[in-house]
């Protein structure tokens, strides 16, 4: 009897043995799954492209430094000194398209930007950016409608053009002012 039971063992031994090697593959195989899975989670192109949702106060920082740049470029070939309500209007009405593209950029995803010009701060910049006195290096700055321009030798020079921006998303709301200065 002792010799028929030690052949009982080893067959039950080797059964087992081969279940743990299925169970250990199929655990394997699973585990890959879910690391595969993992993985393709962790980046998206969306979770990639979400930054502007994440921060809508730079989104409309970064939209309106282009779109400043673009507005003001040419205005001081094309505007004597004397012509500066004209220089101003033509910005304005460059920018009027880009403004309106941002306030309805992200309507659909719960962001309103809503985008006035700051008619005070862009005085504040034309008394600290043209100084009177003897020690100034260009002529009289003014600043009309949120935008600030320069004499300078007869030509009108945009030196900058200021914001409010107010935005509402659905987790908080954010009130800046917001100063594009033109190089």
């Amino acid at each position: 009897m002792g010799v028929v039971r030690v052949k009982e063992v080893r067959a039950v031994d080797e059964e087992r043995a081969q279940l743990v090697l299925a169970a250990a593959a199929v655990v394997a195989v699973a585990l890959a799954s879910v690391v595969f899975a993992y993985l393709q989670l962790g980046y998206h192109a969306d979770v990639a492209a979400s930054d502007d949702y994440d921060a809508p106060v730079r989104n409309a920082d970064r939209v309106l430094s282009r779109a400043v740049a673009d507005a003001t470029a040419g205005i001081p070939s094309s505007y004597r000194w004397e012509s500066r309500s004209a220089a101003i209007s033509s910005v304005r009405r460059r920018l009027a398209g880009d403004l309106e593209a941002l306030r309805a950029a992200r309507v659909e995803s719960g962001t309103v930007y809503r985008i006035r010009y700051n008619q005070s701060a862009a005085s504040r910049v034309a008394n600290a950016a043209c100084p009177s006195g003897p020690n100034r290096q260009f002529d009289t700055c003014e600043a009309e409608h949120g935008v600030v321009v320069q004499n300078r030798s007869g030509e009108t020079h945009v030196l900058a053009v200021a914001f409010d921006v107010h935005v509402t998303t659905e987790r908080s709301t954010y009130d800046v002012t917001v100063v594009m200065r033109t190089v």
